[in-house]
């Protein structure tokens, strides 16, 4: 029988009339790697908050490392690591004293403490920089010791949130690279991101959410040969004089399925129909664009998948964030919710 990390069933979160997580299930398979993606407002962070123990479920239920969400909440906790956004430290503590001071907060032995700092500053190649303040350090460096935070009770599954954002391109290649090492350990990992190339790169599996419920969900691959095998054409773009007017036009064909502007001159497009290019094309002409070239290809990446999936149209950033909170319906959230 298949051991799962991670059990949901039927989870539900509301706030007042509004539902965040709707009905969800899926399970995560034990040593995984799996992506969880999901617009603005789609309702993943509240899903994450509620594996967590950060947030109450308004109903149904989910089991975490094997124990349950609510009634085990604690062993819950004991059993997983939080790669968060915001990276939690103290900038005038060194990276040995911040990772000291929540080793105590995890109770863990003085001596057991010490090796284990000196292990993962190993992992993450940060010995040099153990006695040297955080405050001092580069952000990438400082994701570096926000990663191997929540590695330091030996977690059976970790939660890493966006831990790519805003870092280099240098420095994004080595957490991703550290990602894999902590799952090669036998840890189970959940992948929060927006980068789809990250998503595909490091996921055995990935959940797509959108409007709080499952709207794909399957190994990267798999995604994709949903566009590839469909009569979806995906057409690369460059146009000259590209414009908001432009993409907004292009974007309105009915067959025009998704759609993603990949820099100042370029747009990617998935299309449906034998008339699609010629529809393009027609209307970037209509309305003064220079085509300055065309390809096409029925080779599909994450992101055509994700747009095909969730719209094309834009989400309201703060929809998720902004989630109404009502008092006195039962359940109080314990934290805003992200």
């Amino acid at each position: 029988m298949t051991e799962y990390a991670i059990e949901l069933n039927n989870l539900t979160k509301k706030f007042g009339d509004f539902t965040a997580v709707d009905d969800l299930s899926l399970t995560v398979k034990e040593g995984e790697i799996f992506g969880f993606l999901g617009p603005n407002g789609a309702g993943k962070s509240t899903t994450i908050r509620m594996l967590c123990t950060l947030a109450q479920p308004t109903s149904g239920s989910a089991k975490v490392a094997g124990y349950d969400l609510i009634k085990d909440s604690a062993r819950v906790r004991e059993n997983i690591g939080l790669v968060a956004e915001k990276m939690i430290m103290y900038d005038r503590l060194t990276a040995a004293e911040n990772l000291r001071f929540f080793g105590k907060l995890y109770e863990i032995p003085k001596q057991k403490l010490e090796k284990r700092i000196d292990e993962l500053l190993e992992l993450v190649d940060m010995q040099e920089w153990k006695n040297t303040q955080i405050s001092k350090f580069s952000t990438g460096m400082k994701q570096r010791i926000n990663v191997i935070r929540a590695l330091l009770p030996e977690p059976k599954i970790v939660f890493m949130d966006e831990p790519t954002l805003g870092l280099d391109p240098q420095t994004t290649f080595s957490i991703r690279d550290i990602t894999r090492e902590i799952n090669d350990s036998g840890v189970t990992v959940i992948l929060t991101t927006h980068a789809m190339v990250e998503a595909e790169a490091l996921s055995d599996r990935v959940a797509i959410i959108d409007h709080g419920k499952v709207a794909a969900l399957d190994t990267p691959q798999k995604l994709k040969n949903m566009i590839t095998n469909s009569d979806t054409t995906i057409f690369g773009t460059k146009i000259t004089n590209l414009t908001s007017d432009l993409i907004g036009k292009i974007n309105s064909l009915d067959v025009v399925t998704a759609m993603s502007q990949q820099d100042d001159y370029n747009l990617k497009i998935s299309a449906k129909g034998d008339d699609a290019l010629n529809q393009i094309i027609d209307t970037v002409r209509h309305e003064g664009g220079n085509i300055a070239s065309i390809t096409n290809s029925n080779e599909s990446t994450l992101e055509d998948v994700f747009l095909a999936v969730t719209g094309k149209e834009m989400r309201d950033q703060a929809s998720e964030k902004a989630a109404p909170v009502h008092h006195g319906h039962g359940h109080t959230p314990k934290a805003r919710v992200r």
